[in-house]
């Protein structure tokens, strides 16, 4: 959102000897062209419960701001108001899509310099909007294409658990009133609940830089990697490294394209995001894969197809799993088995008319993988959907 405060002074001191130390996923920022609308779609289609809002209403002059809950997922959709707002400007490039992974940190002025020490470059410089009930800093550095990390410290009544407990967000912000769908979605809750991974793509030759770029100046570790002998197909392949911050906090997988027969799905990507890398999907957690699906294919989710031929071998790879194998294969679920245990996964079909944001399913039961065993039949249905699309 826009924010009319004057940018901090430098030199603030954290609490803690890392003043890089993530907290927690404050929220997943989204650019879109109309926010009013995309609220009540993610409300209507995955369960959010649309809880706050910022705009011409309680102040704000420069965007239009929806905050969505659900579990500890916070989706801030936002609109420009004006035409030289950066959101505007952005969506006429891309589309809807993800703008912001923004970190709760303990002091977000030191958490900035010290990633511009490490050699990130800014985004924007520390923003202090405060009142009444409190404080809250943000600024910002520049990661892969048009994405960016933002710092967020917060004190007193925007305090991250404050915030948890249905407190207001920030400044400018009021909860939203009743409403029919925030009813609806109570009474029959789909039961996301964390933001477990959230996937970037990046051109030709980048992976690399990248994963250096988030070890570097975040502190991640490389957590898996497959090339291109474990995520392809007969025409189309890529290559992925799993970045982590080492905290149970979200995980980035980068991905970029391998040779290949025909256009991958990281080309057609990145044809249809003005050649800029950005975030491909987001992974959500719940703790109950079959309930959750069904839901969602009841709220009217697209989902890919998987064939009828993968449950004829699936479970020889993957063995006994506690879901009942038939509901499994009724709602097309895939299913993965590591070496600490088995995951449930689906993916939606692009939630918007470019083909360049989806959405995963998941359900870990002690897995810590990301479907390797599933990669070939997901690709294979990815690739028709590319070819229905003309994009293959």
């Amino acid at each position: 959102m826009s924010t009319t405060s004057s940018p901090m002074a430098s030199g603030s001191t954290s609490k803690s000897n890392d003043p890089l130390r993530l907290i927690d996923v404050d929220r997943v920022q989204f650019y879109v062209g109309n926010a009013k609308q995309a609220a009540y779609f993610y409300a209507q289609a995955f369960g959010f419960e649309i809880e706050q809002i910022s705009d011409l209403t309680t102040g704000e002059r420069q965007s239009a701001n929806y905050l969505l809950t659900q579990g500890n997922i916070r989706f801030l959709l936002t609109t420009g108001l004006t035409p030289d707002h950066p959101a505007q400007k952005e969506v006429g490039l891309y589309g809807d899509g993800i703008k912001d992974i923004a970190f709760t940190v303990e002091d977000s002025v030191a958490a900035y310099e010290q990633a511009l020490r490490n050699g990130a470059q800014s985004a924007y410089e520390p923003v202090e909007t405060t009142d009444e009930q409190g404080t809250v800093v943000m600024s910002g550095i520049k990661t892969f294409g048009r994405v960016i990390h933002s710092f967020v410290s917060r004190t007193d009544q925007y305090a991250l658990e404050c915030v948890k407990d249905r407190g207001t967000f920030m400044p400018k912000f009021s909860q939203v009133g009743d409403l029919a769908i925030n009813e609806y979605n109570r009474q029959n809750p789909t039961g996301l609940f964390y933001v477990d991974h959230c996937v970037g793509n990046v051109e030709l030759g980048k992976m690399n830089t990248w994963v250096q770029w988030y070890e570097d100046v975040l502190g991640f570790k490389l957590f898996k990697h497959f090339d291109d002998k474990d995520i392809s197909t007969e025409y189309s392949a890529l290559m992925s490294k799993v970045m982590d911050s080492g905290r149970e906090l979200i995980k980035i997988p980068i991905n970029e394209p391998a040779a290949g027969k025909k256009k991958s799905q990281i080309e057609e990507y990145l044809d249809w995001h003005d050649n800029t890398p950005g975030i491909q999907h987001l992974a959500l957690l719940t703790k109950d894969e079959l309930n959750t699906v069904g839901q969602l294919r009841r709220r009217g989710v697209d989902f890919l197809e998987i064939p009828e031929s993968y449950y004829n071998i699936v479970w020889d790879r993957v063995g006994e799993i506690r879901e009942d194998i038939d509901d499994v294969k009724d709602l097309k679920i895939l299913v993965d088995r590591d070496d600490k245990g088995y995951l449930l996964q689906i993916f939606t079909k692009p939630l918007q008319d470019r083909p360049t944001l989806f959405f995963e399913i998941i359900c870990r039961r002690g897995s810590e993988s990301f479907g390797k065993g599933n990669f070939k039949a997901l690709f294979e249905s990815l690739e028709l959907e590319q070819e229905r699309r003309g994009n293959l």
